[in-house]
């Protein structure tokens, strides 16, 4: 069975950046449609970017411009590069393909 894991979360102050890696034990990601989701305590979980296999990317609003969605297909991973953070980025991050989910990597942004 496919896993997906995500890691590369943290703490960071407003301002700053991260890097998110999503690793599939498959190379699930080269022929798939691969997105990224994040859930803020209490909120529901949102949609952040998606990445196509022909490499053409769409970006939720509120990450336009500061959140870049790539993919290494020799790794089979996916990442989220974030810049420009901000408190309101603070969430659990996911990556998904197909029906499959990762567990997620904490992102915290302090003001």
């Amino acid at each position: 069975q496919v896993q997906l894991v995500e890691s590369g979360g943290g703490l960071v102050q407003a301002g700053g950046s991260l890097r998110l890696s999503c690793a599939a034990s498959t190379g699930i990601f080269s022929d798939n449609v691969v997105s990224w989701y994040r859930q803020a305590p209490g909120k529901q979980r949102e949609w952040v970017a998606t990445l196509t296999t022909g490499g053409n990317t769409k970006y939720a609003n509120s990450v336009k411009g500061r959140f870049t969605i790539s993919r290494d297909n020799t790794k089979n991973t996916v990442y989220l590069q974030m810049n420009s953070l901000k408190p309101e980025d603070t969430a659990v991050y996911y990556c998904k393909v197909l029906l499959l989910w990762g567990r997620g990597t904490q992102v915290t942004v302090s003001s």
